[in-house]
């Protein structure tokens, strides 16, 4: 029996929290980085935010896999598979007596993470496009902020009490809770008569009609070169905030403080973004993150950043964040249409694997001060920029029929 359409606000948030649980499963381990370190006698903290990394390498893999899979199959049945997958991982994790093995668990839960991670923006793909889909992706981040910010403060009081073992047992009733709940609310998206076949032919023409649509591409890649800081910047929180800045326990509340910002951005963007218009604000976002960057890097010549400082500049930042990861997602996917899970699958795993090597190199890097950081966001906002600007440029002068923003959506402000 199908479902019948939840109210717009209940099925965003749905939306919400679908996209919540990968980084539900990152920002909830944080505060046990120091226990696993020790339980596993690793000889760095640097070793144990490979984690976070691997995670997203397999969201990586999960997004190529399922993209296809949910053009083929539908929403609904490839974000259950995707589910148990990412249940199956978090049981590897939680049962885990060696590292690498835990490093596996990881792995798998980002698999299938992969799931839930593109179905949100295909299922908003199938319903809405453009400004009016950054908007609806704005609300869906305001609720979503609510994860990172609360999950440190979770994970503290279940290492705290329990170890850092029980936080998978906590993610296997959240992963289980989060299945049922979409099983029995959420409508499927995708009618059968838009399905695509499930073949390696069929599979591979989808990905090449992706990858040949340079706009979707190039924005992931845009994406991806202000998410690697951002990972980068995840993983060494402990560190920085902790020890660097000698917060000790009080890390977790620094850390939610914080990223409010990006519920802020989130809040703000969707009121301001049809007004301003998506690629404008885009240009604009980029700016303010290459600005900031710019002064930062001129005050770390002389000396570090003071606690005030990093934590303005860093306010700064989550705020660009919240903005971009909307409004680069948006217009991403603003020029595909049927094929909206295969092309959420490669503006995905193409911003994670740009993103990844990023934040493994800045983490290399980190030694007692967050200069590597601010670096990593400053080049990657000159980056970004260029790229944006160049692919406006390529747009203004395609005509109408071979410009993809123009013949599969209506014009974008």
């Amino acid at each position: 029996m199908p479902v019948p359409p939840a109210p717009k606000r209940e099925f965003l948030t749905i939306l919400a929290m679908l996209m919540a649980l990968p980084v539900l499963s990152i920002n909830i381990v944080l505060p046990a980085y120091h226990q696993i370190t020790m339980d596993f006698g690793l000889s760095s903290a640097s070793q144990v935010g490979l984690m976070a990394s691997m995670i997203y390498l397999g969201l990586a893999a999960g997004q190529i896999l399922f993209g296809p899979v949910s053009d083929s199959i539908g929403r609904k049945p490839t974000l259950i598979i995707g589910i148990l997958i990412f249940l199956i991982g978090c049981l590897i994790s939680g049962l885990a007596i060696d590292f690498r093995v835990l490093v596996i668990g990881q792995i798998v839960q980002g698999l299938g993470l992969g799931a839930p991670r593109i179905l949100t923006l295909a299922i908003l793909r199938d319903k809405l496009s453009g400004a009016a889909m950054a908007s609806a992706m704005s609300f869906v981040m305001m609720i979503f902020v609510i994860v990172p910010t609360l999950s440190p403060y979770l994970g503290q009081i279940i290492v705290s009490t329990g170890g850092w073992r029980v936080i998978y047992v906590v993610l296997i009733g959240m992963g289980i809770s989060l299945a049922l709940f979409a099983f029995l609310r959420l409508e499927e998206t995708l009618p059968v008569a838009k399905r695509a076949d499930f073949s390696p032919g069929s599979v591979l023409s989808l990905y090449l009609s992706v990858l040949r649509n340079r706009f979707a591409l190039g924005y992931a890649v845009a994406l991806g070169l202000m998410s690697g800081p951002f990972l980068a910047y995840l993983n060494l929180s402990q560190q920085v905030f902790e020890f660097q800045y000698s917060l000790g326990s009080k890390y977790p509340l620094m850390f939610a403080l914080l990223s409010l910002w990006v519920g802020v951005a989130s809040f703000t963007n969707a009121r301001i973004v049809q007004r301003i218009g998506l690629r404008a604000l885009t240009s604009i976002t980029f700016t303010v993150v290459l600005v900031a960057s710019l002064l930062a890097i001129g005050a770390l010549t002389f000396s570090d950043l003071p606690f005030w400082a990093f934590t303005a500049y860093i306010s700064c930042l989550l705020f660009c964040i919240g903005l971009l990861v909307s409004n680069l997602n948006a217009l991403a996917m603003s020029s595909l249409g049927e094929t909206a899970g295969t092309g959420a699958a490669l503006i995905g795993a193409t911003s994670t694997l740009v993103s990844i090597p990023i934040a493994i190199f800045i983490g290399h890097f980190y030694a007692g001060s967050v200069l590597p950081i601010v670096l990593g966001f400053g080049l990657g906002a000159v980056a970004s920029l260029l790229l944006h600007l160049r692919l406006q440029m390529e747009k203004n002068l395609l005509p109408p029929f071979e410009n993809p923003l123009v013949t599969n959506v209506p014009p974008l402000k």
